[in-house]
């Protein structure tokens, strides 16, 4: 089996290596890019093909791993060069995948969603949909953890959404109520009592939880946008558009912060103080 990627960058080069190691061999196309992604391809034992058409004709599994605003672009290029499967496994709306996919010929196409953070050993959990999900599925031989959810392309870069959706409208609402408490004074009587309700652990979670929000507010405000529109193609958004505006609020408060903050009662007194 041949496995051919569609850009290098995290994603791509960390499933790499985890085929390599097993015996799969691996194409890519780096003319063009940085040095440091030649070299990490060259290192890892790539093989190095012409261009992305190339690599699209010689792969029995290609995937698309590229930044979001070119994946329909990249899809567009290779479309008649596909000759086994492609699998788009980018970060874009459903909307985007279906267009995306529309433009490979053979029609033999998968809407993959990563759903977490990426790492060495790829326990991370990857959703598939589409016709062909199941022999994208094969890769789950080789260390994968490949699900397959549907044979509609869309859906699971829907649930992915989704998920989206619903993780972030609970960091907001966990946010205000905890910020709340600590403006009260009763904070970690609120995550005690929350912990009964909602199980061992759930106090360090939320910290996390809290923590990373802080950490990540930007990047989080401008994925709801995504989360937003795709909504709005199924229903009116409520939720979604108080989460963003959560959000927007907390950079506003921790702008001038930085990253010197070490617990959440050092964030809420910053923000308590700005008030």
């Amino acid at each position: 089996m041949k496995v051919g990627f569609i850009g290098f960058g995290e994603v791509a080069s960390t499933m790499a290596s985890k085929l390599l190691a097993m015996g799969i061999e691996v194409l890519t196309a780096t003319k063009g890019r940085s040095e440091r992604t030649r070299t990490l391809a060259h290192d890892l034992g790539v093989s190095e093909c012409d261009d992305i058409r190339e690599v699209s004709r010689k792969s029995d599994i290609v995937i698309s791993a590229v930044t979001p605003g070119v994946a329909v672009k990249v899809a567009k290029k290779v479309g008649d060069h596909v000759k086994g499967v492609y699998v788009d496994i980018n970060n874009v709306a459903p909307s985007t995948v279906k267009e995306a996919l529309s433009h490979i010929s053979n029609g033999r196409v998968v809407d993959a969603a990563i759903m977490g953070r990426i790492t060495k050993d790829l326990r991370v959990k990857i959703l598939a949909s589409g016709d062909s999900a199941h022999e994208f599925a094969r890769l789950s031989d080789y260390g994968f953890n490949i699900e397959v959810r549907s044979g509609r392309v869309g859906d699971a870069s829907a649930l992915k959404m989704l998920r989206s959706s619903y993780t972030k409208g609970v960091s907001a609402l966990l946010w205000e109520t905890l910020l709340a408490a600590y403006n009260m004074g009763l904070d970690e009587d609120l995550l005690e009592i929350l912990e009964e309700t909602e199980g061992e652990g759930f106090r360090e979670r939320a910290i996390s939880r809290v923590m990373s929000l802080a950490f990540h507010s930007k990047r989080r405000y401008e994925e709801m946008k995504d989360v937003k529109s795709f909504l709005s193609e199924n229903i009116t958004p409520i939720m979604s558009k108080c989460t963003s505006k959560i959000f927007k609020e907390i950079i506003m408060r921790l702008d001038d912060l930085g990253r010197s903050f070490e617990d959440y009662s050092m964030i809420f007194d910053h923000i308590k103080r700005s008030l």
